[in-house]
């Protein structure tokens, strides 16, 4: 089973072959995103120029696959794994601690909910984004690309 990133699902989206043949070699296994994906493309398409068409597009690709939900446990996950991240990559000061953000790891929190939703469900995480394989130094997250 998979967890689109965005930058899977916009290449996919927008016509890349490559991805789009990949998509249907794992057509058999379950292939989906979340939702913090969807808000993902939405801004993008927000930023566009082609609006409506862009959306119409979203929404057709979202009608192909799966979308996973964050709840209780996605968000129990996403404090946990972000704790571990300043614990390990962090500054050993409390008080430099209190101030840090794993943003400046270059780790986003919208990839920090999508590590979370995929470990919930035990999912393989698909993005061609490097901070997955951070997140992986502390919390066992499969991962894979198909750029």
């Amino acid at each position: 089973m998979y967890l689109l990133d965005t930058n899977h699902c916009s290449r996919i989206i927008f016509g890349d072959p490559t991805l789009i043949q990949q998509l249907q070699l794992h057509s058999e296994a379950d292939v989906a995103t979340s939702v913090i994906v969807l808000g993902e493309l939405s801004y993008m398409v927000a930023k566009s120029e082609r609006t409506a068409a862009n959306m119409q597009q979203v929404r057709a690709f979202l009608n192909m696959i799966d979308l996973y939900p964050i709840n209780l446990t996605t968000a129990e996950i996403y404090g946990s794994i972000k704790g571990k991240l300043v614990t390990v990559f962090g500054p050993k000061d409390k008080k430099q601690r209190r101030n840090f953000n794993p943003q400046s790891l270059g780790i986003g929190d919208n990839d920090l909910w999508i590590a979370a939703t995929a470990i919930q469900y035990n999912l393989t995480v698909v993005s061609a984004d490097s901070d997955f394989k951070r997140i992986q130094q502390v919390e066992p997250l499969a991962l894979e690309s198909w750029v």
